[in-house]
């Protein structure tokens, strides 16, 4: 079972390693074996949360929650601090998805916030999780109060109950990310100097987390517009949205960009974007960022056929057993306000209150804060777009000096500071760029366990790369990770140098932390 369990971790996100993950614990379950049904419950928390399935989580740990609390000595220390981290990520799938019960997000709360107290440890993740909670319920003097007592309680940058440093922590967040969030929320409430003022300091500091400044980039661009601050409302906008285009994790911030366009009177360049990731809605990151893409796409349709777009076609792919489709612009923005108050009936029916569905409809009544013309998009990127190609790689590689080899098949490899790295081209069209890395320090395969503490607790705590354990035979043991980026729309050449430089750069710090293990 384990080996079954490796092959599961081995798949690529999606359906198919969701249901291959369900068979692991099944038999886990079905043969008594505790241990391995953890690991394979939290790999599926992983799985659902890739897959869109954030409603599944909460019954997942609570299994994990209730076999560490009946067991503890069958789990690590290490363990039973991801256990932590699970169980906020558990809570924030309440605001995520309308199948996860308010009792039930509320009640796993309470008993986070019991177990840090009866442990001595600070509040301020339980407070930050209490204000977004409040936020989504409608409950703004709450959410204010709570959000106060967090930003009051944070340690200082470098304390270890962040989640930041590769350690186990308690906090769930980091303190580059931090800022960002409390900028959305300053945002969300018609607070924008407030935002900025939260959000800045991350800027000024040239935050080290992979998500950053990108995301603090998209909190402050629409705030910027209200404070009349447009070049950099500008800036940060076509700066966050470099990012956040190629990365379907990002997919929750397409709603502030397509917003932000129609704010600022561009229309035509959020048509533009909604064409390009209007097929993302079909497999959305979870439903809340559906109906806020739905809703905030709704207002750039609306904007649009005001200045004179509305028979602009847009093309929508086919899904399922529905056919592809050339909308009108005008179409496009029935389609999509249907698809918005649905999911907001859906979220209110559940929380008790109507503030989803009013927030919906704020946000359509919403007009341009500047209007037309004032604004130029000069900054764009003006490398056009490009396929990936194997030229397009060597590139890369070539302007940074690397030494590399390529196969008959396009393979390209080659060996960096502590790690062999490969570069692939995979998909139909070869339009996903795969970026492997393989520590070139082994380990024996009797310490099999502690390898998987190792991958487990680096998956949680960085980005990149997504890292796994391979029995390479002979007794020794492969750690191995990867980066996999969908580049179906293409790239600019700096795009993909950003890419590649943050693979390789992430790749030989997980080499490093590899050869530094006892």
């Amino acid at each position: 079972m384990s080996d079954a369990l490796s092959d599961a971790r081995d798949l690529p996100p999606g359906p198919a390693k969701v249901a291959e993950l369900d068979a692991v614990v099944a038999a886990a379950d079905r043969a008594g074996d505790v241990r391995l049904g953890f690991e394979a419950r939290l790999d599926l928390v992983d799985a659902c949360l890739d897959a869109a399935e954030p409603a599944r989580v909460l019954g997942l740990f609570a299994w994990c929650r209730a076999a560490a609390d009946r067991e503890p000595l069958l789990f690590s220390d290490t363990e039973l601090a991801l256990l932590r981290y699970y169980h906020l990520w558990a809570v924030g799938t309440f605001r995520a998805s309308p199948g996860v019960g308010r009792a039930e997000a509320e009640a796993l709360l309470d008993d986070l916030e019991r177990r840090f107290r009866e442990d001595q440890r600070p509040l301020f993740a339980i407070h930050r999780m209490r204000a977004e909670i409040a936020d989504h319920l409608g409950d703004l003097p709450a959410a204010r109060a709570w959000l106060a007592r967090c930003t009051a309680e944070l340690p200082e940058a470098g304390d270890s109950e962040w989640f930041s440093d590769g350690q186990p922590g308690d906090a769930g967040f980091c303190p580059s990310c931090y800022p960002a969030d409390q900028a959305f929320l300053h945002s969300a409430w018609g607070d924008w100097q407030a935002a900025v003022d939260a959000a800045e300091p991350v800027l000024r500091a040239g935050a080290s987390c992979p998500e950053q400044p990108e995301r603090a980039l998209a909190a402050v661009m629409i705030p910027y517009l209200h404070l009349g601050r447009v070049d950099e409302a500008v800036t940060a906008h076509l700066r966050s949205y470099r990012g956040h285009r190629l990365d379907r994790s990002s997919f929750p911030l397409l709603a502030d960009h397509l917003r932000f366009c129609a704010l600022a009177g561009l229309a035509g360049r959020g048509v533009d974007l909604l064409a390009t990731h209007l097929g993302d809605l079909d497999d959305p990151y979870d439903e809340l960022s559906a109906m806020r893409f739905a809703a905030a796409g709704t207002l750039v349709c609306r904007r649009a056929t005001a200045e004179g777009l509305g028979d602009r076609r847009v093309h929508r792919p086919a899904h399922g057993e529905r056919p592809a489709a050339d909308l009108t612009v005008r179409e496009l923005g029935t389609v999509l306000a249907a698809v918005a108050a649905t999911l907001a009936t859906r979220f209110d029916a559940r929380n008790g209150t109507d503030h989803q569905s009013r927030l919906v409809g704020d946000w359509l009544a919403e007009l341009p804060v500047v209007a037309g013309g004032p604004i130029r998009l000069d900054e764009l990127d003006d490398t056009p777009l490009g396929p990936l190609t194997l030229e397009a790689i060597i590139e890369v590689l070539d302007a940074r000096g690397d030494h590399y080899s390529v196969d008959e098949d396009g393979l390209v490899g080659g060996r960096w500071p502590g790690a062999y790295i490969q570069f692939e081209r995979l998909g139909e069209r070869r339009e996903i760029l795969q970026v492997r890395v393989v520590a070139e320090r082994r380990l024996p395969a009797t310490r099999l366990v502690e390898a998987y503490e190792f991958c487990n607790a680096w998956n949680h705590d960085k980005l990149m790369p997504k890292v796994y354990v391979h029995d390479g035979g002979e007794g020794l043991l492969l750690l191995a990770g990867e980066v996999t980026t969908d580049l179906e729309h293409g790239a600019t050449t700096g795009q993909l140098a950003s890419l590649v430089n943050a693979a390789i750069a992430t790749g030989t710090t997980f080499a490093a932390a590899v050869a530094d293990l006892p």
